[in-house]
């Protein structure tokens, strides 16, 4: 699951490759050491991933929408906001996902991260997730992404792990939610450890009106049907909405169906890395076949699996592994 540690060095602002002092906040500062050559090249990697994981679901569903969470960087050549957008991997993708945009301020960075996202807000859907401390915040967010043309899902201390379903809903709605850009508000939802059941999530979900719903496609181990997914997409006031199912791309989870009994740190030998903090995943080396077939391009693939329950899209996190694989 996503976790907010991410945003603290690298998040949306890796690009910048600089340490500003005069507001406190620290980003890398980019060489020629060997480091730095790495995290270009692990970086062309995860773009490559991604755009492979695009074109297999635009195969099966050239409506299909794909939604990194993150990595903001990733959009520009070079990693560098001057050297423009890397075409490609924009044509590939269909909105930006971002965590702590405005909120937290002390790890926020918004300036720069303004700076990258009014560049390609006109062509792609920004969708922000800030993590803020009280009601005030939360107004003050919605409100500044609204002036952005972003959509956002603010949360709190008591919703860090997407876990809650808030009960005040910013720019509610009946209209009929038909692509995308038509959105003006979503819910994050991917820990449903504060439900009994997945018939209470269903019916808690019925019961809103946001214009898109971001869950994971299982309750515990099961996953959602074809048919409850198809439900969902009706909003309770009767407004058509879309279905964006999450997943962790470059983090493998001890709790997914793929995950194999005698797996550990190292065995396999891409998974490299323990997740800091979250005893259940572990940084891969996304880059291996064997994780990628996981991912995608196949009937039992986590992509297909999202494709055949009906979601209209699948919001990709985790894409900085290829920084935290060489640097943290």
């Amino acid at each position: 699951m996503k976790k907010l540690t991410l945003t603290f060095l690298l998040a949306h602002s890796i690009f910048f490759y600089f340490i500003n002092q005069k507001d406190n906040t620290a980003f890398i500062e980019r060489n020629s050491n060997t480091s730095s050559h790495k995290i270009d090249r692990s970086a062309e990697k995860m773009r490559s991933f991604i755009m492979k994981i695009s074109k297999y679901a635009k195969e099966h569903n050239p409506e299909f929408y794909i939604i990194p969470q993150n990595g903001i960087e990733l959009c520009f050549n070079e990693l560098e906001f001057s050297q423009g957008t890397h075409q490609k991997y924009i044509n590939s993708i269909d909105g930006i996902g971002i965590e702590s945009l405005f909120y937290p301020t002390k790890n926020a960075n918004t300036k720069e991260k303004l700076k990258a996202l009014n560049s390609i807000k006109d062509l792609k859907q920004i969708l922000v997730s800030d993590y803020t401390k009280s009601l005030k915040q939360i107004s003050y967010s919605n409100q500044r992404n609204s002036n952005e043309d972003f959509i956002s899902f603010p949360r709190t201390k008591n919703n860090y792990d997407y876990s809650i379903i808030p009960t005040q809903l910013n720019n509610e709605n009946n209209r009929d939610i038909k692509s995308l850009d038509n959105a003006k508000n979503f819910l994050y939802l991917i820990n449903f450890s504060n439900f009994k059941s997945k018939k209470e999530v269903l019916e808690k979900l019925k019961n809103t009106n946001y214009d898109l719903l971001l869950i994971d496609l299982f309750f515990n181990e099961t996953p959602f049907t074809l048919n409850e997914i198809k439900e969902l997409k009706i909003k309770k006031n009767g407004g058509k909405r879309l279905l964006i199912s999450y997943i962790n791309i470059g983090a493998a989870e001890n709790f997914r169906y793929y995950w194999k009994p005698k797996w550990k740190l190292g065995s396999p030998s891409w998974l490299r890395k323990e997740y800091e903090g979250y005893h259940d995943e572990f940084w891969v080396q996304f880059w291996k076949r064997p994780w990628q077939k996981i991912i995608y391009g196949n009937r039992e693939s986590y992509i297909k699996k999202i494709l055949d329950t009906g979601f209209d899209g699948a919001y990709l996190d985790n894409v900085e592994c290829y920084y935290f694989l060489n640097f943290d």
